[in-house]
C-alpha cells in the first residue's frame, strides 16, 4: 500500500480539460519516485496515497493543485535580437539558465514591431489537468 517513505512505479496518461492527452509514459519506462519526498506533484502524492499495486485511479488537478495559474507578472518584453532568429515566433519554446544554473522553459508570447513579449510561466500554467494512473510497484523506498 501506498505511504510515505514507499518507492512507488507508476504510469500515466495526461489530459487537457478539453480531452486532448498531452504525455503518456504508457509503454515506456514508468515514473519511480519516493511517496512523500515531494518528486511529483503534491496534490497527485495524497490522491494515491492508500493506493495499491494494480490499482488505478483518474485524478483531476485544478491550476492551483497542479502548475499554478498564469501570472502576469511573468511576461516580459525582451529586445528582439535577444531571441535566436530561427525562434521569432509567437509559441516557440526556448530554454534559459539563469546565473545559478537553473534551467527554465518560456515562451514567446508576441511578437511586437521593436520587442518581443515572452512568457516565463509554466507551460501547463492556467490549465486543469487529468492524470489517468496506474501503480505498477510498491515496496519499501531506496535508501
Amino acid at each position: 500500500m501506498i505511504e510515505d517513505g514507499k518507492q512507488v512505479s507508476l504510469e500515466y496518461s495526461v489530459f487537457l480539460q478539453d480531452g486532448k492527452m498531452i504525455d503518456s509514459n504508457v509503454g515506456e519506462e514508468p515514473v519511480i519516485f519516493l511517496q512523500g519526498s515531494h518528486q511529483i506533484l503534491p496534490a497527485l502524492e495524497e490522491a494515491i496515497q492508500g493506493l495499491k499495486e494494480g490499482d488505478t485511479k483518474k485524478i483531476t488537478l485544478l491550476p492551483a493543485q497542479a502548475y499554478g495559474e498564469i501570472d502576469p507578472e511573468a511576461f516580459r518584453d525582451v529586445d528582439p535580437n535577444a531571441i535566436p532568429e530561427q525562434m521569432r515566433y509567437e509559441g516557440a519554446i526556448l530554454g534559459v539558465q539563469d546565473e545559478f544554473g537553473q534551467q527554465y522553459r518560456i515562451r514567446i508570447h508576441e511578437i511586437k514591431e521593436d520587442k518581443v513579449v515572452v512568457d516565463f510561466n509554466h507551460p501547463l500554467a492556467g490549465q486543469t489537468l487529468t492524470f489517468d494512473m496506474k501503480i505498477l510497484v510498491v515496496q519499501e523506498g531506496q535508501a
